[in-house]
């Protein structure tokens, strides 16, 4: 909640001297933020990774848990834990996409899925970085086509992301250099 309170996301946050990797993070952020034992999770892949708003480096840690898992949301970070079906990120009820421009001034589209939750009797937004990884995650799970426009070549999805993710790094990091 003290970096950008009130966007939905998934759990993480920054590495630490004792991580050994992405994987050590992740599982560690999601115990700290919703009460995940790591042991409770079946690590599957890293996805291709992103860069934040911050220009971060974010790389997705996917894993398999329970259904029955029962978040206990760390109130320091978290204000409330929600499920949506994955398959909601390439067949959504409610899509639009919002314009952005990076640091480095390339300019793009990014996903914005807002998510009804019957249970809850509330809605919620999911957009940017999170939204991204949520569909990336939904395309290869689901080998389909979405019913809204991707960045992406369907037929060649993983060497597509990497080659978009090269491409956003690689405008970053002439950014940083002709500012230096």
């Amino acid at each position: 909640l003290r970096r950008s309170p009130g966007e939905v996301c998934f759990p993480g946050g920054k590495s630490e001297a004792s991580d050994k990797d992405e994987i050590d993070t992740a599982l560690r952020e999601a115990k700290e933020e919703v009460g995940l034992q790591p042991e409770k999770v079946e690590v599957i892949c890293r996805l291709v990774p992103g860069i934040d708003k911050m220009n971060h480096l974010v790389t997705p840690v996917v894993g398999f848990i329970e259904d029955t898992f029962q978040a206990a949301p760390n109130p320091d970070e978290v204000s409330e834990v929600f499920v949506v079906p994955l398959e909601y990120f390439v067949k959504p009820l409610n899509y639009k996409t919002l314009p952005y421009k990076t640091s480095s001034g390339y300019l793009g589209w990014m996903h914005c899925f807002t998510y009804d939750d019957h249970e809850r009797k509330r809605s919620f937004r999911i957009w940017g970085l999170t939204a991204h990884f949520a569909v990336l995650l939904a395309l290869v799970i689901f080998g389909k086509r979405p019913t809204f426009k991707v960045d992406y070549d369907l037929d060649n999805l993983i060497s597509s992301s990497e080659n978009n993710f090269m491409n956003l790094y690689a405008s970053l990091y002439e950014r940083k250099k002709s500012n230096l």
